[in-house]
């Protein structure tokens, strides 16, 4: 288990940036928990607090009801890939590997299972700097499982990995999760996250925003709609209008209704005998959802007009 008390992160000195303020949160054994957030939200910066590879401002961490620096043996307790191009150009994947193993008392054994869990035994004798990104991230993975840590930390796992590899590592974490470990995976691929994920754990700005399921998330978003077929659109329509309540309709007799639920339609057009051909709720995706909660936390907002030519008139 991961638990985060009040974790705060200054930079620049005080008063300073905060790059992490007051977060709190625990990450359950059996579950791959998705932590996510924007660009600069402060996730990187959790991690390395996590680990022990930056000092907390404020605040602390624990994996495994113990604070992670000065371990004596942490390839066996957690298994971590924060920077998949951190190994020596020079060395090939086995060295790089059995380096790490010697160093915690693991056997030659192992390096092997794990070269042959991260599909690359046939790369293993080659030097680091010939690989492709997504020949990185396996390599990377191949090291956070070496020691057959308790606790798993991914940094962008499946980035620069093909189809069949990102549905490797979804499987790979989810069958982490089913032995009992702990997972925490961090992706800007929501799209992903949402096939993978149990838990979320969502932060901006440094603070937490979100820590609940994924299945709980998109559907409290408020962002899904209500998908209403009848032949008295218009009239319907008049009769939900309110300041909260959102309708379209593109199509005649179709309204998409954003703001209320499907049972309030259903009672309204039976109290005024409108009929209804189809009344179907249409949930948020996670990136729906996503984008909605964290729209102020954005550190870039880029613009979605198209530019004007030098000189155009304002």
């Amino acid at each position: 288990m991961i638990r985060a008390y009040g974790l705060t992160k200054h930079y620049g000195g005080k008063p300073g940036k905060k790059a992490v303020d007051d977060l709190g949160f625990e990450v359950l054994p059996g579950t791959v928990t998705g932590f996510l957030g924007p660009n600069g939200a402060g996730k990187s910066t959790t991690m390395r607090m996590l680990l022990g590879l930056d000092a907390p401002t404020r605040g602390r961490a624990t994996i495994g009801g113990r604070e992670y620096a000065g371990h004596p043996a942490p390839l066996h307790e957690v298994g971590a890939l924060l920077e998949a191009r951190s190994v020596h150009p020079g060395r090939s994947a086995f060295h790089h590997l059995m380096a790490l193993a010697h160093t915690h008392s693991i056997p030659r054994s192992r390096v092997e299972a794990v070269l042959g869990l991260a599909g690359i035994s046939e790369v293993a004798r080659k030097r680091v700097k010939g690989f492709s990104l997504g020949m990185g991230q396996r390599l990377g993975i191949a090291a956070a499982l070496l020691g057959d840590p308790a606790t798993v930390i991914l940094d962008e796992p499946v980035n620069g990995l093909d189809p069949e590899g990102v549905l490797w590592v979804r499987n790979l974490l989810k069958s982490l999760a089913a032995e009992g470990r702990t997972v925490l995976v961090s992706s800007h691929l929501m799209s992903e996250m949402a096939l993978t994920a149990d838990h979320l754990i969502i932060i901006g700005r440094g603070r937490l925003l979100a820590d609940t399921t994924v299945e709980r998330f998109v559907r409290e978003s408020g962002t899904g709609t209500v998908k209403v077929v009848t032949p008295e659109a218009g009239r319907l329509a008049e009769l939900l209008a309110a300041p909260a309540v959102h309708i379209t309709g593109d199509t005649p007799g179709v309204l998409d209704v954003r703001g209320t639920d499907a049972e309030h339609i259903g009672r309204t057009a039976a109290a005024h005998g409108i009929p209804l051909y189809e009344l179907t709720p249409q949930n948020a995706s996670l990136e729906q959802a996503f984008m909605d909660l964290t729209r102020d936390s954005v550190e870039y907002v880029a613009s979605t007009g198209a530019p004007q030519p030098e000189g155009a008139a304002a």
